[in-house]
């Protein structure tokens, strides 16, 4: 996010930042040390490293619709307003596209602020972070302990980089991992890197938890975002609220092959998938809370 540039001119300085991370209060137990009985942190982390891998190569092969819904805040009034919704599918030659179904105009630079390249990457990769075994090289992971969210008993790891390469943008916060699965059910963090410099354009990005769901009793895919936090710039404090929603996963009919545990997952017949439907739900409604599925804080 960055502010209007009216009177400053861009210049882009990266600059790491630390992140306090607070676990969120909703259904959750307290946070134990205790080590792990029967295997290692090491052997935790390159078993949901693995099935992180086959669940991005699991969901490329989805169509799913995203909402995204920014807004600027002053007290409990919107002064400033973002929406985008649009489908990923396939076209018939099998690539992946993006069809948007809603973009009204953007009201946000009322409310002090503008959207930059950072936040169309954010939206799109670092909210639904992923975390395979081809990047963990890149990060830096510590085991803090053992959690029960809702009926799940997870696998707490605090996770960085360990350096910020270019343009790329890298997750810095807490990942959840269900110790049945071994996969990432819930994060917590923001994306980095952030820039900031006295006198010039800042770019900064707003604190943000995502809860997955089991999709098709396999895969724990991205349902639910939501950030609500302040933004402090040197001129001012803005308020930011984001509701970002992944919904109507369908897998696609193709010839790509999609392994489980090492196996084949039979593949959807293309004729039994349907357009998704326009959701009519409130921008700040909570995720429902399937069972077993970690619940949004209140």
């Amino acid at each position: 996010m960055i502010r209007p540039r009216r009177v400053l001119s861009l210049l882009v300085v990266i600059a790491t930042c630390t992140l306090a991370v607070v676990t969120a209060a909703a259904q959750e137990g307290p946070l134990e040390s205790a080590q792990p009985k029967g295997i290692t942190p090491e052997e935790m982390i390159q078993r949901f490293a693995t099935k992180e891998k086959e669940f991005k190569e699991a969901r490329d092969q989805y169509t799913y619709r995203e909402d995204i819904h920014v807004m600027t805040l002053d007290g409990s009034t919107v002064t400033g307003e973002y929406r985008e919704v649009f489908d990923v599918l396939f076209d018939d030659q099998g690539h992946r596209i993006e069809n948007v179904v809603f973009a009204p105009q953007s009201s946000l630079e009322q409310g002090g602020l503008s959207l930059d390249e950072g936040d169309v990457q954010d939206f799109r990769h670092r909210l639904p972070f992923v975390l395979t075994s081809d990047e963990i090289p890149e990060y830096s992971i510590l085991y803090v302990g053992q959690q029960q969210e809702d009926e799940l008993h997870c696998y707490v790891f605090d996770i960085s980089p360990k350096q910020i390469e270019g343009k790329k943008r890298y997750f810095q916060g807490r990942i959840w991992v269900d110790d049945h699965d071994y996969q990432i059910v819930k994060t917590y963090g923001k994306a980095v890197p952030e820039e900031r410099k006295k006198g010039k354009t800042e770019h900064l990005y707003p604190k943000f938890t995502t809860w997955r769901q089991q999709i098709d009793g396999k895969y724990w895919f991205p349902t639910y975002t939501r950030a609500d936090d302040t933004l402090h710039f040197q001129l001012n404090d803005i308020h930011i609220r984001e509701i970002v929603k992944y919904e109507d996963y369908k897998r696609f009919g193709s010839s790509v092959k999609i392994l489980y545990n090492g196996k084949e997952v039979e593949k959807a017949n293309p004729q039994d998938q349907k357009a998704p439907q326009d959701q009519k739900t409130s921008p700040d409604q909570q995720k429902p809370n399937p069972t077993p599925n970690p619940q949004t804080p209140q």
